[in-house]
């Protein structure tokens, strides 16, 4: 059914060198002679929204508090009263595609634009917006200093061209988007459900390896500490503040929390910001850094970490998860969100306690030392008592080495199947941009009369990153590479 399409028989040229040919009978028009600035105020009681890059227009009560650190004041009289169909931007992160079609009423923040924009189907009209090369039109209307700080410029974006199909084309796109939709979720649920699996594997490999070590026949005693458990009997138990390094700040906290402002950040600077988004399953994910200033750096230095340093997520999504840091080519700190943990090698291998980081039963033990907010954060006083088995360090090379044979088919498949995922994603925006432009036919589409009832995102949603469905980590797969190693 998707493999079929065909472009238009007949187009004409745009005048617009990215946009190329246009079908013969769809219009062209400049977003400005479509959308209307609305600027209606005093409905405190209406809903609070916000603008995302992935879902577009989302009630700010569904999001996580790591989704959001903006303030929001008790007094929203003040606030953009936004009715169902207007298009709302945030004009600050346009070029990233914080844009959407509100779907019901509410308020937005002053900062937020708010169009009346006319369109016939409103669901095509986000899907357009929101598509890939539209989202590059957003940023190429949009200016400032540096990343983080562009406006979007109104004049800028009254220029942008839109494609305007007749309405009961818009709401053909529509219908046939949903159901490709529906096709690629399913083959992505699927996949994720693979990843889940994979990941129990993997855990149960090593959780017998850090709790029990390689003897299937090893005598076990009492190590006194209830998420230990029993041990081999010539193991010891050492909490992370006699694992981690002697030497000052070998287990620190990030410099910057909730406060973190945008002129922290520069576009090419002389130090690397490690973020918890980096330790992903457990892994280190190459992808691009923010950046700061030497000059900054040197005011927070304390939160310095290098090659070889354990980065554990502190709050949020990825709360409690831990990477090995690889070798970079300059300086890095980490951020308000993480943690760093530097390992004592004469008597432990950073590796091993890596692992050990990783099994569940350590990481549920997490809890106990998290401080009680409005969600889990991990504090360094508890992080310190957090007892871990130590063998000695030869064997602990040995479980090491054991553990890395007996998974490195499984971590093969887990690449492999973040990597078809990430095919998916590619495909799915591929084709919205290809049917939403014009460039591919699905008018004579024969659609299913009923498909499984299941809830799905706006056409134009993004597929959620990085969390499964079914309780598996998923590894991003990134091209970006900023350091060596």
């Amino acid at each position: 059914m998707i493999q079929g399409l065909k472009p238009y028989p007949a187009y004409n040229d745009s005048g617009v060198p990215w946009l190329g040919e246009v079908p013969e009978h769809w219009g062209l028009r400049n977003l400005g002679s479509m959308a209307s600035p609305v600027s209606q105020r005093g409905r405190p009681d209406l809903p609070l929204l916000s603008v995302v890059r992935e879902k577009g227009v989302i009630p700010r009560a569904t999001m996580s508090d790591d989704e959001n650190h903006n303030f929001v004041p008790e007094d929203l009289s003040n606030y953009k009263v936004v009715r169902e169909g207007n298009l709302v931007i945030n004009k600050m992160k346009a070029w990233q595609g914080s844009l959407g079609i509100a779907p019901y009423d509410g308020v937005v923040s002053p900062a937020y634009f708010v169009f009346d924009f006319r369109i016939g189907d409103r669901s095509y009209g986000q899907a357009l917006l929101r598509s890939k090369p539209y989202v590059a039109l957003f940023a190429r209307a949009s200016d400032g200093v540096r990343i983080g700080q562009w406006d979007l410029s109104i004049s800028g974006m009254k220029r942008i061209p839109v494609v305007v199909p007749p309405v009961a084309e818009q709401s053909a796109i529509v219908r046939f988007l949903d159901h490709a939709d529906r096709i690629i979720r399913r083959y992505v649920r699927a996949k994720r459900r693979l990843v889940g699996l994979l990941n129990e594997q993997k855990q149960a490999i090593i959780h017998q390896a850090v709790t029990r070590g390689l003897d299937p026949n090893v005598r076990l005693k009492p190590s006194g500490i209830d998420w230990v458990g029993d041990v081999p009997e010539h193991w010891g138990v050492a909490p992370l503040k006699r694992i981690k390094a002697l030497a000052p700040n070998s287990f620190v906290d990030g410099p910057f929390g909730s406060n973190l402002k945008s002129e922290h950040y520069v576009e090419g600077g002389d130090v690397y910001v490690v973020e918890s988004g980096f330790v992903t399953s457990g892994q280190f994910v190459w992808k691009k850094f923010k950046t700061i200033t030497r000059e900054h750096f040197q005011t927070i230095n304390r939160s310095s970490c290098e090659g070889g340093d354990i980065v554990i997520a502190k709050i949020g999504a990825r709360y409690g998860m831990a990477a090995i840091l690889p070798e970079l080519d300059k300086p890095a700190v980490v951020s308000g969100n993480s943690l760093k943990l530097t390992i004592n090698e004469t008597r432990y291998d950073r590796r091993y306690i890596h692992l050990s980081l990783l099994c569940a039963r350590f990481r549920g033990a997490f809890f106990h030392f998290a401080n009680a907010t409005a969600q889990p954060a991990l504090s360094l006083r508890g992080l310190n008592n957090l007892s871990l088995p130590t063998p000695g360090i030869d064997e602990q090379r040995g479980i090491v080495q054991a553990v890395g044979e007996q998974t490195r088919e499984v971590d093969l498949a887990l690449h492999q199947t973040a990597c078809e995922i990430t095919l998916l994603r590619e495909y799915r925006t591929r084709l919205i941009a290809d049917v939403v432009t014009g460039k591919l036919d699905v008018r004579g589409v024969e659609l299913p009369q009923s498909e499984e009832a299941e809830e799905l995102p706006r056409v134009g949603d993004e597929i959620a990153d990085n969390a499964t469905e079914e309780g598996g980590e998923l590894e991003p797969v990134e091209e970006v590479t900023h350091a060596a190693g």
